[in-house]
């Protein structure tokens, strides 16, 4: 694959499409098990209280991979992110209930770089509250 966006037709400023992602305690469990990562912190509302939690809480890097899939979507090839990386600053606290919690994730791009590559810097927010932060990455576009 190859990126479907062309360096020529982006701008320093130019928004990605926007996107809500939805966390349920279900799609918690599928992510532990994809990944490995069973810390009750993000499946058990005992010990996530427990340990000072508002209650269980969605893993870090997943949070970190859901904001990444506005830039591959975005960019039509997820082998065109150059360089990725963001700060954890809230955790997505998700609740037992038929709702869950939202990611909501925006980006612009930032700094149009050499070798067909830009800066995208995004935005990931969850109950009003910004759940990552310095979250960028450069991708090489066609």
């Amino acid at each position: 694959m190859t990126a479907k966006i062309s360096y020529e037709d982006v701008e320093v400023g130019t928004e990605l499409p926007a996107q809500t992602f939805p966390v349920t305690r279900a799609t918690l469990v599928q992510y532990a098990g994809a990944s490995g990562d069973f810390n009750p912190i993000h499946w058990n509302e005992k010990f996530a209280r427990e340990v000072g939690l508002p209650d269980v809480i969605a893993h870090g890097m997943f949070t970190m991979a859901e904001a990444a899939r506005v830039v591959t979507d975005w960019v039509g090839d997820p082998g065109a992110v150059a360089e990725y990386g963001v700060r954890f600053t809230k955790p997505v606290v998700v609740p037992n209930d038929d709702q869950g919690a939202v990611i909501e994730v925006s980006g612009k791009v930032a700094a149009k770089l050499d070798d067909n590559q830009v800066r995208v810097d995004l935005t990931a927010m969850s109950a009003g509250q910004k759940v990552l932060g310095m979250a960028r990455a450069v991708v090489r576009l066609a």
